[in-house]
Order: structure tokens, then C-alpha cells, then sequence
């Protein structure tokens, strides 16, 4: 299978997003939160959006509920908040599970193409190792995504090239795009 054999439901009961439709561009994968410390993100998603989108960049933003409880509000709340706050005009996806066994079989295939290889260094990266740690003694070990905002890069022929971790600073996100457009 391929990323392009792959659809995500669309919020707002707008149908379902074919990634088949995205063949030739890139393609930003993102599960987002509208409650956490990354959250900040989306103002640098967007910028993102608007530099690159006219040249081929596409963000699928996927929020999810499933870290910290951090992403609680129905899928209209969470699409008034980013537009509101964040002037957000890439598609938003219904609210979805990105592990276990509800997963959406979108990310089960993401994560089989690049799995955890760590959160890198500094501060935050400390921080999340440690809180980790604490609820998965094993979590370097699997694929699972491990938080909010972790990114995966699809290059224009529909390979996965890069699995971002949101510990990573956006210029490395967009530094990766930018190779690709």
C-alpha cells in the first residue's frame, strides 16, 4: 500500500480527505491539540501553509484527544479556535485517534514507515523523556506516536521522508519542506 491508498474523515461532516488527491505534492501530516504547551505550532503551520502552499505544500492537521486530554472540544470548537486564533486556512480533519486500537489506519501505515527515534536534545526534550518514562518505561522502543504535534513529511512521489517529533523547532520542519518543494 501506498500513502495515497489512505483517506482521514474531514470535520464538519465534509466527507472524507483522499490523500490519492495530494499525488504530487507534499504533504504535511500533523496530529494537533488546541490545549498544549506545542500548540504555538499552528501559527508556524500556517506561515508554513502560506509560503509553500502555492508551490505544492498540503497540511493534513489531524486533532487528537488522546495526549493529556488536551484536545477536548467538539471538531467545530477545535476548527473556531484555529481560525480564530490562528488564522488557520489548511483542511482540518475530524477529530482522531493516532494510536491503539482505534487508530486511523492512516497513521498504523505512517508509523510503520517511520518509527520514534528520539526527541533530540535540550530542555523540552528532557522534560518529555522524563514524563514518558513514567508511563511507558519501553516508549523508545515502539512506533507509537509519543505526543502532540508530531509531524510526518511526504515528499511528491508518496514516499514518507521524515518524522518530525514536536520537540524539534519548526525551522527544521520547514527546512525539511523546503528541500522538497
Amino acid at each position: 500500500m501506498s500513502i495515497y491508498d489512505y483517506s482521514v474523515p474531514m470535520a464538519k461532516d465534509a466527507g472524507e480527505l483522499n490523500l490519492a488527491d495530494y499525488e504530487g505534492k507534499v504533504i504535511l501530516i500533523v496530529n494537533t491539540a488546541t490545549g498544549c504547551g506545542f500548540t504555538p505550532h499552528y501559527k508556524d503551520l500556517e506561515e508554513l501553509y502560506e509560503k509553500y502552499h502555492e508551490k505544492g505544500l498540503e497540511i493534513v492537521d489531524i486533532p487528537c484527544n488522546q495526549f493529556a486530554g488536551q484536545t477536548p472540544g467538539t471538531d467545530d470548537e477545535i476548527h473556531e479556535f484555529c481560525t480564530l486564533k490562528y488564522k488557520t486556512q489548511f483542511p482540518q480533519m475530524k477529530k482522531s485517534n493516532v494510536n491503539g486500537e482505534n487508530a486511523l489506519p492512516l497513521y498504523d501505515y505512517l508509523k510503520t514507515q517511520k518509527g520514534f527515534e528520539g526527541f533530540g536534545g535540550g530542555p523540552v526534550a528532557i522534560a518529555m523523556k522524563a514524563m514518558l518514562k513514567k508511563q511507558d518505561k519501553d516508549y523508545k522502543n515502539n512506533p507509537d506516536i509519543k505526543w502532540n504535534f508530531t509531524k510526518f513529511v511526504v515528499d511528491r512521489e508518496g514516499n514518507v521522508v521524515a518524522r518530525i517529533e514536536p520537540t524539534a523547532g519548526m525551522k527544521e520542519v520547514e527546512k525539511c519542506v523546503a528541500a522538497l518543494i
